[in-house]
């Protein structure tokens, strides 16, 4: 008898804690700090994902580590769908990167959608007499060895774009890593380093002023904000296909219930849906991607594949 009671507790507390749950305030962890383009997006897109929901979407910036610090808080957290993840295209570039990771990519944490993709951009010093690929690629060749690009670290896409770039065209350049991809850029508009390739939205306004030279984007098609700017591959900088640009997403902790990961999937792609969205990502360069969980899944498992290799290959570490 009293097992019995105990049961019939059980299957009635157990929809009391499911809807406690439902009521919580969602806490979508970003991955970087406040300001930044994975911080304005995320905030865009959690704030309307929490209006689909019917729920409080609360943001808490963590950055550090290149997004492992919020990673391995995520990945600890309980699998009831209150807290998540919003990640970028490093995470998948960690993997390769680091040692020692406080948490397993694909063992602790769980794709839920991607949200916003965008491209990077291939920007040099504007006294450069480079103003297409084929003067670029003329202009490294005949420079080899002689010239320098910035990055904003060591293993930065900023860095691992351009490594694949110049292994591609067969130039040789000196890496300066800097502390964040704002200090190198302001050295390519100075002419300290002659170029780099960084986020569209953070190299745009200064190509816009004339203090870069824009030379062509890493997405497939080319940027409607920059469209006389060629595609790296178009150009020839990468081979045919290439899209080495930067994308945005959301993951939940491993173990999260397959129902909740589908309601925070329809939620994501209700809120990239909605106009204003679409609007104010357009405005960045951005656009939204959205879909589903398992589409995420096979996305990060080719960014894995392709920055394992990549990272491998040019010998960067984190450690």
């Amino acid at each position: 008898m009293i097992a019995r009671r105990v049961l019939l507790g059980a299957a009635l507390a157990a929809p009391m804690v499911a809807r406690a749950q439902e009521a919580q305030p969602i806490r979508l962890v970003i991955a970087f700090p406040a300001g930044g383009p994975t911080d304005v997006i995320g905030r865009l897109v959690g704030e309307r994902m929490g209006r689909a929901l019917g729920r409080i979407v609360v943001i808490e910036n963590r950055g550090g580590a290149n997004g492992n610090i919020a990673a391995e808080a995520v990945a600890r957290s309980e699998p009831d769908g209150t807290v998540l993840l919003y990640n970028t295209s490093s995470i998948a570039i960690s993997r390769a990167l680091y040692r020692r990771l406080g948490y397993d990519l694909l063992r602790d944490l769980a794709p839920v959608a991607l949200t916003a993709s965008a491209p990077s951009l291939l920007v040099v010093n504007p006294q450069l007499p480079v103003r297409t690929p084929a003067e670029f690629i003329a202009w490294a060749r005949a420079n080899s060895g002689r010239i320098s690009y910035g990055s904003g670290g060591v293993g930065n896409i900023s860095h691992l774009q351009v490594f694949m770039l110049l292994r591609h065209i067969g130039a040789e350049a000196t890496h300066v890593p800097y502390r964040g991809t704002a200090a190198a850029l302001t050295d390519v508009a100075a002419g300290t380093v002659q170029f780099m390739s960084d986020a569209f939205n953070t190299a745009l306004p200064l190509a816009r002023d004339g203090l870069v030279r824009p030379i062509a984007v890493s997405s497939l098609e080319r940027a409607p904000l920059l469209p006389e700017v060629p595609t790296m591959a178009e150009g020839g900088l990468m081979p045919p296909g290439s899209d080495t640009g930067i994308w945005q997403g959301i993951m939940a902790p491993a173990r999260t219930p397959p129902a909740t990961i589908a309601r925070l999937n329809a939620a994501v792609n209700a809120a990239l849906a909605d106009e204003e969205v679409k609007a104010r990502l357009a405005a960045m360069g951005a656009r939204p991607t959205g879909g589903s969980a398992e589409a995420y899944g096979r996305t990060l498992a080719s960014e894995i594949e392709l920055w394992a290799r990549v990272v491998r290959e040019s010998g960067a570490t984190a450690e």
